[in-house]
């Protein structure tokens, strides 16, 4: 169990846990955050999506692709078909990685099925195909077919992309999966272990960012990703 910690950061009040990076809350005038706490979340009262958050489904195959609230997660289901699967963006694209915009992603989650799908969590540019179709973004990914986690920064769709793996995604098994912009690095960890720092040539430091998930299956079954939580926050400089 970790313990609660707080630091000020040019005026406003940071609140983190044992790992310095890792920020639970923030308090000022400069913050931008989003705190996604599947206890708390609230969903529209006919579609059961998400409030505040753009869904869209893909679900060629039998069944539904779904993200729902369950037992204080956001359990995302995909229908029967390869590529099926769901993509969550906030609404509106709050984030800016421009310079001194000290900026913190994390989330922690777990899939049924580690090999066979595609998973991308981070901030990105709206878009409704993040795997494959996105342009900015700064985010985690795992491709069908292997359980390698890569980090990525793109911008106009031009990729950096971290030389080796920096964590692997095994079935139902939890990963902490976050970085951190100071302004200047982008640093990213896996389970609390601080990984190789990439260049920053291609930081997407032009365009608004907003917190994304997309998770696809990648063979013909109903697969699933559980989100334990998400936090994204912003001191604006």
């Amino acid at each position: 169990m970790g313990d609660l910690h707080s630091r000020w950061h040019n005026g406003n009040l940071l609140y983190y846990d044992t790992y310095e990076h890792r920020l639970l809350d923030a308090i000022g005038l400069d913050i931008t955050k989003v705190l996604l706490n599947p206890a708390y979340m609230p969903v529209d009262d006919t579609t059961g999506d998400l409030t505040g958050w753009t869904h869209t489904a893909v679900e060629a195959g039998a069944s539904t692709s779904t993200a729902v609230l369950s037992d204080n997660t956001l359990l995302i289901t995909t229908a029967g078909n390869e590529d099926d699967g769901v993509s969550l963006q906030v609404k509106g694209e709050a984030f800016d990685l421009a310079s001194s915009n000290y900026t913190y992603f994390g989330i922690k989650l777990q899939t049924s099925e580690a090999t066979e799908c595609d998973l991308l969590v981070g901030l990105c540019i709206t878009d409704t195909t993040l795997t494959g179709g996105m342009t900015d973004g700064v985010y985690f990914e795992c491709l069908d077919g292997s359980t390698d986690i890569n980090f990525v920064l793109e911008k106009d769709s031009t990729e950096t992309t971290s030389a080796s793996a920096v964590g692997t995604l095994a079935d139902a098994t939890d990963v902490t999966l976050e970085f951190v912009f100071d302004g200047t690095n982008v640093d990213c960890w896996v389970n609390g272990t601080l990984k190789t720092r990439l260049a920053t040539t291609n930081l997407p430091d032009d365009e608004q960012l907003t917190p994304s998930i997309e998770y696809l299956n990648g063979s013909a079954a109903a697969d699933t990703c559980t989100v334990k939580w998400m936090r994204a926050i912003q001191v604006n400089a």
